[in-house]
């Protein structure tokens, strides 16, 4: 049985779980589903197409699944889906996809957005990220897993971040971050590897490989896709080949000096 505030303005057609809170009025439209086990803070607007799943509690004031903010769109059928497990605080603004990005603005599971966190139109996250308060996403960016992202940092449209990278706070991403690295700065640039994310998830044979191929890549002086090329062919370990694999597929480059 859920439990409903009386203020709350549930529109037909939403689709409510069992043992779903929903706060002093909160507005859901009627294109909702929310699952399992739920809760939603006061003050919360649920717009549109969207699709939350279990154990997610979404703090209030926040806005999730209302229109792009994008002057192309035009009315699409449109869609925001969030999975399980997920922390989502005050004042977040969450879009969906739009049609030129494939429709749809997806969130993993057991992430924690924490306030004034924006997630542009056609954003894809990964599982157990950590935006900071005020980290900007544009549209169309997508975070592997174990992302973490500092404080006021915006990042540009069409980046991609890597499983286990970090953004220092108060920076500004215009280009690709690869797996497992540190970067900072106005533009951000890489600082190295991200050591301490690394070793709460890595073994320490795997976390050495990284060492390694970190510094043929982005310290040899070498060119970054020949290296990369070569490190692919020759190396065993699959985070090694993680890394190697995404650089060699990045649209936008990588930010590092060539030394």
């Amino acid at each position: 049985m859920s439990n409903i505030h009386s203020s709350a303005v549930i529109e037909d057609g939403a689709i409510i779980g069992n043992n779903v809170t929903i706060g002093p009025f909160v507005t859901i439209s009627s294109q909702t589903t929310i699952g399992d086990n739920t809760i939603i803070d006061a003050n919360t607007v649920i717009a549109g197409k969207t699709t939350i799943g279990e154990g997610n509690h979404i703090f209030s004031n926040a806005v999730i699944g209302s229109i792009p903010q994008d002057l192309k769109f035009n009315g699409e059928d449109v869609e925001l889906i969030i999975g399980n497990n997920n922390k989502i605080r005050e004042f977040t603004l969450l879009n969906p996809g739009t049609e030129g990005g494939g429709s749809i603005t997806k969130i993993g599971n057991n992430n924690l957005l924490m306030g004034y966190v924006h997630l542009g139109h056609d954003v894809i996250i990964g599982n157990n990220c950590i935006l900071a308060n005020g980290a900007t996403l544009a549209g169309h960016v997508e975070l592997g897993n174990n992302v973490v992202i500092g404080g006021l940092t915006p990042v540009h449209q069409f980046v991609q971040i890597g499983d286990y990278a970090m953004i220092g706070g108060a920076s500004a991403l215009a280009q690709d971050i690869p797996p497992y690295c540190l970067a900072e700065g106005n533009r951000a640039q890489l600082r190295g590897l991200n050591l301490t994310g690394l070793r709460r998830g890595l073994p320490r044979d795997e976390i050495n490989a990284l060492k390694t191929a970190y510094r043929e890549l982005f310290e040899s002086g070498e060119a970054l896709q020949e290296t990369a090329e070569k490190i692919k062919s020759q190396s065993s370990s699959i985070h090694v080949k993680n890394l190697v694999e995404f650089i060699t597929k990045s649209k936008r480059g990588i930010p590092y000096t060539r030394k």
